[in-house]
Parts: C-alpha cells; sequence; structure tokens
C-alpha cells in the first residue's frame, strides 16, 4: 500500500487527512488512484492511519481515516549523522541509504579537508533536494517519520550543536590503524531506549588531528569501526546498522 506522509501531527487531525504536494501528481497522474482507493498516511510526528481517498482535485488529496495504526520502525534511539561536506553525489547517497537504516537526522558540515565548499546562493535548492531523498527514503523503507537534513554548517558550529546529544562519537581512521577496539561498544552502552547519538564522520581525506582533538574536548570517544578503513560513505551505515543490531536485533 502506498505510503504518504503529511505535514500535520495526529492531535491536530479528527477523521480526515489532505495530502498536498507532489504526492497529488504521483496518486493522480502517475498511479491513477480514484476515490475509494486506500493509502497509508504518516504524520510528521510519527504516527500512521491507514486512510480511504475521499476526493482527489488539482491541488490535493482528501482522505477518510480509517484506522490509526501502532506500528513502530523506528530506531529506539535517535541518531544524527554528521558528515564532512564530500564530492559528488556521496552526500545524497548518504542521506538516501541512511534514511533506510534509521537515521534521524543528518548534517552536512564544511571539514577542514572537505574540497567542495558550497555557494550561498545553491544551498536551498541543494536542501530542497536532500529532503526529497529522504522522504522517498521513508516512504520506500516504511518509516514512520522523515528525517532531517540541516543546512550545511561550519565545523565550530557544530561544535555548538553537539551539547544537544546525549553522547558523541566520531570516527577517525587513526584509531582503526593503532587497533582501538572498545570505544563504540562503550557508547552503545551509554545510550538507553530514547536517547540521543551524534556521530561524526570526515570527507575523502579525514579529519584533521586539531578536529578530533576539539571533538575530544567536547566528550566525543574517538571509535573505530574495525580494522578496515572505510569510505566516507561508508562508515554511516556501518554505523547505523551496528546500532540496528544492538538496539533491535540482539534483545
Amino acid at each position: 500500500m502506498q505510503r504518504y506522509f503529511v505535514d500535520e501531527e495526529k492531535a491536530h487531525l479528527e477523521s480526515n487527512i489532505q495530502i498536498t504536494g507532489d504526492d497529488v501528481h504521483h496518486i493522480s497522474r502517475v498511479l491513477r488512484m480514484q476515490s475509494g482507493d486506500k493509502v497509508v498516511c504518516c504524520t510528521k510526528d510519527g504516527f500512521e492511519a491507514h486512510c480511504e481517498i475521499a476526493e482527489i482535485t488539482n491541488d490535493q488529496v482528501n482522505c477518510f481515516i480509517l484506522e490509526w495504526m501502532t506500528v513502530n520502525r523506528e530506531l529506539p534511539v535517535t541518531i544524527t549523522i554528521a558528515s564532512g561536506l564530500p564530492k559528488g553525489d556521496k552526500l545524497e547517497w548518504i542521506i538516501q541509504k541512511g534514511t533506510e537504516l534509521g537515521a534521524s537526522s543528518f548534517i552536512p558540515f564544511n571539514a577542514a579537508r572537505s574540497i567542495v565548499k558550497l555557494e550561498q546562493k545553491k544551498i536551498g535548492k541543494k536542501l530542497d533536494r536532500w529532503q526529497k531523498i529522504a522522504k522517498e527514503a521513508s516512504e520506500q523503507s516504511y518509516r514512520n517519520k522523515v528525517p532531517t537534513v540541516i543546512e550545511p554548517c561550519q565545523f565550530n558550529e557544530l561544535l555548538k550543536i553537539a551539547n544537544d546529544y546525549d553522547v558523541k562519537i566520531v570516527a577517525y581512521e587513526e584509531s582503526a590503524k593503532q587497533g582501538e577496539k572498545k570505544n563504540l561498544a562503550k557508547a552503545f552502552d551509554e545510550l538507553t531506549d530514547g536517547s540521543s547519538l551524534l556521530a561524526v564522520f570526515g570527507p575523502e581525506g579525514g579529519l584533521t588531528e586539531q578536529e578530533v582533538s576539539k571533538l575530544e574536548e567536547l566528550g566525543f570517544l574517538v571509535c573505530s569501526f574495525g580494522p578496515r578503513i572505510l569510505r566516507t560513505e561508508t562508515a554511516p551505515l556501518y554505523l547505523l546498522s551496528a546500532v540496528s543490531y544492538y538496539f533491535e536485533l540482539s534483545r
């Protein structure tokens, strides 16, 4: 059954839901749905409703709420992926696959070794594209919520944002080379259901020693993800998979 995200919270809805935006075209022109067809609508606070289409107009699809469902497919801990801006479409890959694996939000940032430097006038279009990728990946993977993609920031701004998280880690390839094995497990042990984790990853050239030192001063655990050196687009997916196993499948 097709799933659509609506910009409403459950508490503000009674018996009807309106689907708007690009999804109207998808319903009416691509899938050619009609009144009486069934869809699933997901509110922005994570609830799902089984709905029946009542009316399709040019700018919205009106739906009756048949029943609210109680399935929760979100990770029990909230994970934010902070990525040093990588080259090409790697960030799009991180957002798409990271959404499928359960990330709650993404923070692109300008690291010292980031080759890509986004122009201010292009950030708006980039954000729209990244958020659309997250939305489509959420629909495909049956997420309850769409992750947020935050506007790219400078490294010093990331340091300020870090204060809002319960546990903080930074992936550092030098730790992997030195055989560090315990800090990722230590971070997981500090997490409980409902707590938050911020994970920082460098761009292709990695983070500098100075950047890692500043993160350590703020309480970040410096982690390796095993003896193999992972690419900037692979490491976040490794972490999210490990979180899912630790908090969902092994219990």
